[in-house]
């Protein structure tokens, strides 16, 4: 790779967000015609039984051109999920007491027990 070809690829802006065991980069680059594009980088750790990890990455290269189209489809899908689902974080990961859907089916119809709570009737106070 040639001199020039490092200097496309030099880093004109950079961002992180670290999210958990994912990182997030945003980065805006430069084209060999001088115009700027974005890539985003997801980087996923993943630890091996011994201790040893890797981490995996995936990349979108977004350009001006698409970035109108790409921002409206990103916050209808933003949008959609948060109407639906609200903005709690629902998952096995984030929430200790996460019950999957079929596992709270069943469990539905049993009787509460008192290992749960206390029966307090007020008019024994």
């Amino acid at each position: 790779m040639s001199g020039r070809d490092l200097i496309d690829q030099e880093e004109i802006h950079s961002k992180v967000l670290r999210a958990g065991r994912r990182t997030y980069f945003f980065d805006v680059r430069s084209t060999k015609a001088g115009d700027y594009y974005l890539t985003i980088t997801e980087s996923k750790k993943f630890t091996h039984e011994d201790g040893s990890f890797h981490y995996k990455k995936h990349k979108i290269y977004l350009y001006k051109e698409d970035f109108d189209a790409f921002k409206e489809n990103v916050e209808e899908m933003m949008n959609f999920i948060i109407t639906e689902k609200g903005s709690e974080v629902i998952s096995e990961r984030h929430q200790k007491d996460f019950k999957k859907e079929e596992e709270t089916i069943g469990s539905e119809a049993e009787e509460p027990t008192t290992e749960s709570f206390t029966d307090v009737d007020f008019d024994d106070i």
